[in-house]
């Protein structure tokens, strides 16, 4: 199991990720924005916020985090559906 170690918001809901086996790259959460709990993201500076929490998930404020082995299957192609 891969460890993410950075992560960094980009424009148009999109972070970046760079995990511990040398994969990085960008991530496209726009699907999500909006949605659910995912509305608490059109605080622009909620989403901006995006850290690595204690247990390696990459997670905001307000106790919202999504899994990093579905973000890294994501960098794969794989789509993220957490509807």
């Amino acid at each position: 199991m891969t460890r993410p170690l950075e992560v960094q918001p980009r424009s148009g809901y999109r972070i970046w990720i760079r995990y511990d086996d040398g994969a990085s790259g960008v991530v496209d959460l726009s699907h999500l924005a909006g949605r659910g709990v995912f509305a608490a993201w059109n605080d622009r500076s909620l989403f901006e916020d995006v850290h690595i929490a204690a247990r390696g998930g990459i997670a905001w404020r307000n106790d919202l985090e999504l899994c990093p082995d579905a973000l890294r299957l994501s960098l794969a192609g794989a789509r993220i559906n957490c509807a």
